[in-house]
């Protein structure tokens, strides 16, 4: 079966953080596992830190605007991003390379567009836009197999997470 990827919305940095920790402690890796959500703490402060490409001064940066702490600092390539049209994100995860290219080249569609060419259906992706603008995040974890698809589901029905889907990649992330 093609490897897919389970996505969701989350509400509020409790419930992302819950969610984050579980995916760890179920056996996905901080590879396969991504975040996205509005960035709400001064992005120019965020941005500087990050851009002293020192893993602690991104976590530094992020969690003096108490966005990031407990599971997300075990994600990897956290950094502020500003998709057009849309404003201002965190993104942490494969989804932050992926975004990150879509995001400077001022992609037609903007995070639409950046999410279905990660795979999501053009409706979900839509949908997960007006989401991600009212202040949601969206939490995707890369899946192998029929298991880890459900396992992750499951984990993200028992967070109480919204709009719970999986989508066949477009291209497995690679680092």
């Amino acid at each position: 079966m093609s490897k897919q990827a389970v996505f969701c919305i989350a509400k509020g940095r409790d419930q992302i953080e819950r969610i984050v920790a579980e995916l760890q402690s179920s056996g996905f890796s901080n590879d396969d596992v991504s975040v996205l959500f509005p960035d709400k703490t001064g992005t120019r402060d965020f941005a500087h830190e990050h851009n002293t490409k020192a893993p602690e001064g991104a976590a530094t940066g992020a969690g003096a605007g108490g966005v990031l702490g407990g599971g997300l600092g075990w994600l990897v390539g956290i950094g502020a991003l500003a998709i057009p049209g849309i404003g201002a994100f965190v993104a942490a995860g494969p989804i932050m390379a992926a975004l990150g290219g879509a995001a400077l080249g001022a992609t037609v569609g903007g995070l639409t567009g950046a999410l279905v060419g990660l795979g999501i259906p053009e409706f979900e992706a839509k949908r997960y836009e007006g989401k991600l603008r009212e202040g949601g995040a969206l939490v995707s974890v890369h899946a192998d197999d029929a298991d880890e698809r459900s396992r992750a589901k499951d984990i993200f029905k028992r967070a109480g997470a919204e709009d719970i889907a999986s989508a066949s990649e477009s291209a497995p992330p690679k680092h």
